[in-house]
């Protein structure tokens, strides 16, 4: 899936610092992005609407987008 730049969307995610799965949501700046760290792990770099600020979620995430969203 591509996200467009300012595109909406919900990701759900194993948080290790709330030691469960979280479900946020996030909007897709021209900061996010989908990358592998040093030590191999799949990243995913979010702005989280809920929390105003920039997250990663590592490892398995799961992301849905609902029609047209602003």
């Amino acid at each position: 899936m591509k996200l467009e730049t300012n595109e909406t969307f919900k990701i759900t995610y194993y948080a290790e610092k709330h030691g469960k799965h979280i479900t946020r949501t996030g909007k897709w700046t021209a900061q996010c992005r989908e990358w592998i760290s040093k030590a191999g792990q799949k990243l995913f770099t979010y702005y989280d609407l809920d929390n105003n600020g920039y997250r990663t979620a590592k490892g398995d995430y799961m992301i849905s987008v609902r029609g047209n969203q602003s």
